[in-house]
């Protein structure tokens, strides 16, 4: 087994901007096999299951100078960073010119000493894979034209901005469904036979490297969505979807390899059944951002199984800030929900410090930011608490807020408890900027008659409490504005 848990909390690091920042504290060159042990600590706070070092590839000469001509992107690189330097760009990390560990970060050795630093926290390494595209420079757009989308020449002069010419053959830019395509990839052909092996091969290359991989937007390679952006031009569909044969090749060689799945379009459910072990939960996030509590609670009602194999979140290097998107309130019952429902949780590093700026993928350097101590020591013990409690190892269940007729305040509550060898839990988030009520029957009846203690696991504050009432009319509740118990029930 990989060590990761079956519901794992994940800290994402952008490698290259954190790997230069100690660089800089230390005033000393270096790799990933020459991280202080101490920057390792700081990655890893208790309660971390693996970390996700974003971006290790090596990155594409050729899509760095795409890059470097396109205005829009200059103009974001220079909103996020006003100083910015040209050699700061180092191009994106999801243009892979070949899967070799980047020289710049030490290499293969240097990525192999940083998971044995991670092993030795007993703690797993996932890495990115992009399936759906490569760079143009890769060598696969040479040597093996058909493992992409191809096109004529008439098309390529008919429309530069979809196809290229490589080593005389026209190959199609990679794209999704519904935006234009993108200037600096080429198209993989998900329909392909010899790409599909060739997918694996690299898998199975990368998974002795680490112990999962997060698959770039995953979608794009099914089949339905794969015929709906290509049509024709795929070629024959196979019989068989491409994630399903893929993972399956690889896990002949890894059988415990992780299986993460950057999903949009709500086809989360179909990537689970097509063998992956998690998949984003973007509908939690949009919901928990841009709608109501009656609106995430709804969500919440859907099969623990299926929950169990999504990943909440509330930033990740593809979104905006958590403290620039949330007030700090509401962040911190966010925060509190998220670590405490079932599925794995991805957390992004800087949001625990409260940094505000959304890095682009292709820089080197951010801005510096004034780290929010109270807010890290708020996360740390949060993560820490739950870790300890082991809940997550128990049944989930979401629980009912009632209230009463002069007040529907209850409907501001979400609630839940968890169930197991490591005891009872109680979760309530006030989910509004109101002051809120409810009642919420515990569904335990071995609480019994006798008196019981709720004690809070971020605080210690503890509330003596009847059996007959918890299991009863229900525990009274009175939060205020985003207000938030975690409790053990004693």
């Amino acid at each position: 087994m990989s060590g990761i848990p079956a519901q794992p909390v994940v800290h994402e690091v952008n490698t290259r901007v954190w790997l230069r920042e100690i660089q800089r504290r230390t005033g000393r060159q270096g790799g990933l096999g020459d991280v202080p042990k101490d920057a390792w600590d700081e990655i890893t706070p208790h309660g971390i299951d693996a970390v996700w070092l974003m971006g290790v590839w090596e990155r594409s000469p050729q899509g760095r100078a795409i890059a470097l001509r396109d205005p829009s992107l200059r103009a974001a690189f220079t909103r996020a960073v006003p100083d910015l330097q040209e050699e700061e760009i180092a191009g994106s990390p999801y243009c892979v010119r070949r899967y070799e560990v980047d020289a710049d970060l030490g290499g293969t050795e240097g990525l192999a000493a940083a998971r044995a630093e991670l092993a030795g926290r007993d703690i797993g390494l996932l890495l990115d894979y992009v399936p759906n595209h490569v760079a143009p420079d890769s060598p696969w757009t040479a040597v093996h034209p058909e493992y992409f989308v191809r096109g004529s020449e008439e098309e390529l002069h008919r429309d530069p901005g979809a196809y290229l010419s490589v080593a005389g053959h026209v190959l199609a830019r990679g794209r999704d469904p519904f935006f234009p395509p993108w200037p600096d990839v080429v198209q993989l052909n998900a329909f392909d036979p010899a790409l599909r092996a060739a997918t694996t091969d690299v898998l199975i290359r990368i998974g002795d490297l680490c112990d999962g991989v997060r698959c770039d937007m995953a979608m794009l390679m099914m089949n339905d969505v794969f015929a709906r952006t290509w049509g024709e031009r795929a070629g024959a569909r196979p019989a068989e979807d491409f994630w399903p044969t893929v993972i399956s090749g690889v896990r002949r060689a890894h059988p415990d390899m992780i299986f993460a799945a950057e999903a949009y379009w709500d086809l989360e459910w179909g990537l689970q059944q097509q063998g992956f072990d998690f998949c984003y939960d973007k509908r939690l996030y949009d919901r928990l951002l841009h709608e109501g509590p009656e609106s995430v609670r709804g969500h919440l009602t859907a099969d623990e199984t299926y929950q169990r194999k999504l990943v909440r979140f509330l930033e990740n290097h593809d979104e905006p800030r958590a403290a620039h998107t949330m007030d700090p309130a509401k962040e911190r019952a966010a925060a509190v929900m998220i670590a405490t429902l079932p599925g794995a949780t991805l957390w992004h590093e800087g949001q625990f410090t409260g940094r505000r700026t959304q890095l682009p993928v292709f820089l080197d350097r951010r801005p510096d930011e004034t780290p929010d101590v109270a807010l890290r020591a708020f996360h740390e013990r949060l993560l820490a608490a739950v870790h300890r409690s082991g809940m997550r190892t128990g049944q989930w269940r979401l629980l009912d807020c009632e209230g009463w007729s002069d007040n529907s305040t209850h409907r501001n509550l979400l609630a839940w408890g968890w169930s197991g060898g490591a005891g009872l839990f109680l979760t309530v988030v006030n989910l509004s900027g109101h002051r809120s009520q409810a009642r919420i029957r515990l569904p335990w009846p071995e609480l019994g008659p006798e008196e019981r203690t709720l004690t809070s696991l971020l605080d210690a504050a503890r509330y003596p409490r009847s059996g007959a009432e918890l299991t009863g009319p229900g525990l009274f509740v009175d939060l205020d504005a985003w207000g938030t118990h975690v409790f053990t029930v004693s």
